[in-house]
């Protein structure tokens, strides 16, 4: 969430209904740039670099200011109503037409800020260990918060994997953690560089979960296969259990994509729907507007405090359930 002001062209007071959808979407949603704030209706914004190739003329990069508040360059803008609505556009005789598009946009930003924030953190914490001896000196700083987390993530690979396998796993599970947990909390940080929705994008949990779901079914060991296959089951149950196992199978990840994806989009509109009340009210009067803004803010500070709890639950949620899913795959005979 980017700090919260009505949309662009939009009056907090007056007859012109604030529109609360237009908003909420327009900081969940991902975007060609990294918009901030509004200032005296202008727009503060960090423009990306949009990269894509035309049909018919190649390939094209140029800074998203370029096709900013409606303008177009070199043929491209982003389309504002219709099946591509917020998505950079070609006009090719008079029809808008997608281009294939690998632009830089604020959820890819964020991913790649985030990804060099994590391997910092981790970085700094292992050189912490390499020049301390741990079993004298207990961690300070960095490591003393990192520590516990690891070994938390740690702790529950060995019990769900198994003492022959963890140590193979552990190093996965625990990137997975760390990242999600703090993509998590920078989408709850409302000024740059935080603010990006990424885990509340399917596209982004769908890769994590699919990466569990290779862990499972690529390591998977043939009792795994032959509980799947070949289960010893009653003969009139035999040809329907192997279909009931693979459509288990492709559950899981499903339902790993979809169960950290809905809770951090539905933390972040709850925020946003309770901060927006505070415009609605605007046009009321200064009594109902300032008791409204007063409850808005008490209750959005609430619901902050509740969507850190989430984030926590939800990484450690998503992280159990992959070790749960790797170690049903390693089981023994």
């Amino acid at each position: 969430m980017a700090i919260l002001v009505p949309a662009r062209g939009a009056e907090a007071s007056g007859d012109e209904p604030v529109d609360i959808g237009g908003i909420i979407f327009s900081h969940i949603g991902d975007s060609y740039e990294w918009h901030i704030t509004d200032i005296g209706g202008h727009a503060i914004a960090i423009p990306l670099p949009v990269i894509v190739r035309s049909r018919t003329s190649g390939w094209h990069c140029f800074m998203s200011s370029r096709i900013g508040h409606g303008a177009s360059w070199e043929g491209f803008h982003v389309a504002s109503s219709g099946d591509n609505e917020g998505k950079l556009v070609e006009d090719v005789g008079g029809e808008e037409v997608r281009p294939l598009d690998i632009s830089i946009t604020k959820n890819v930003a964020s991913l790649m800020f985030s990804s060099l924030l994590l391997a910092l953190l981790v970085l700094l914490t292992a050189r912490w260990y390499r020049l301390h001896d741990s079993s004298r000196e207990a961690p300070r700083g960095l490591a003393a918060a990192m520590e516990p987390l690891i070994m938390m993530i740690h702790n529950m690979a060995r019990e769900n994997i198994g003492e022959d396998d963890y140590r193979k796993y552990s190093p996965y599970l625990c990137t997975a953690f760390l990242f999600i947990l703090l993509n998590n909390f920078l989408g709850i940080i409302p000024i740059f560089p935080g603010g990006a929705n990424l885990t509340g994008n399917i596209a982004v949990t769908m890769v994590l979960a699919i990466c569990t779901f290779l862990a499972v079914n690529l390591f998977g060991n043939k009792h795994y296969y032959k509980e799947i296959f070949l289960p010893d089951v009653p003969g009139f149950l035999k040809p329907i259990m192997p279909v009931i196992e693979v459509f288990s199978a492709i559950v899981k990840p499903i339902s790993l994509t979809i169960r950290l994806f809905a809770n951090m989009l539905a933390g972040h509109i709850m925020i946003l729907a309770m901060v927006c009340i505070i415009f609605i009210m605007a046009k009321y009067g200064p009594v109902l507007f300032g008791s409204m803004t007063a409850v808005s803010v008490l209750f959005g500070l609430f619901l902050d405090l509740l969507e850190c709890l989430v984030a926590f639950i939800q990484a450690y949620v998503f992280t159990m359930l992959s070790s749960i899913y790797i170690g049903l795959s390693r089981q023994k005979e």
